[in-house]
């Protein structure tokens, strides 16, 4: 993992200490992480976009670079629309911290988020927090 732009989707303030949302859909902010030659090189935080539409953050994080996402919770049609705009999406759910899961990544502990446990949306699914 040499160069990569990742987003987190967190809790505010964001940051790398910040904790992981655990739906994609209804985070506070984006922690954009930069990897380059495999260490954290940059983090910054920026918005989200307001819910009603879990499809648009897909183009706004596209058009910020971001090549990866960390993600505890999303539903299917995000899922599908990150992987059709060739955005790799992690499976994060057990992370507690932005660091941690980052961490993870860079460590290639983190699997592909499986389609299987895509919930049906609304922040609903699998013990989902509204955050």
């Amino acid at each position: 993992m040499n160069n990569l732009i990742v987003a987190v989707p967190s809790c505010n303030p964001g940051g790398m200490d910040a904790e992981v949302s655990s739906h994609f859909c209804h985070c506070d902010v984006y922690t954009i992480v930069e990897i380059a030659d495999g260490k954290i090189a940059e983090s910054k935080v920026i918005p989200s976009l307001p819910h009603g539409n879990c499809l648009a953050p897909i183009s706004f994080l596209a058009d910020k670079g971001v090549q990866a996402l960390i993600s505890g919770g999303m539903g299917m049609r995000p899922l599908a629309g990150f992987q059709q705009s060739g955005v790799a999406v992690f499976y994060g759910k057990e992370m507690t911290s932005v660091k941690q899961a980052i961490a993870a990544l860079m460590a290639d502990e983190l699997p592909l988020f499986p389609a299987a446990a895509a919930c049906g949306g609304s922040g609903s699914c699998g013990g989902h927090a509204s955050n």
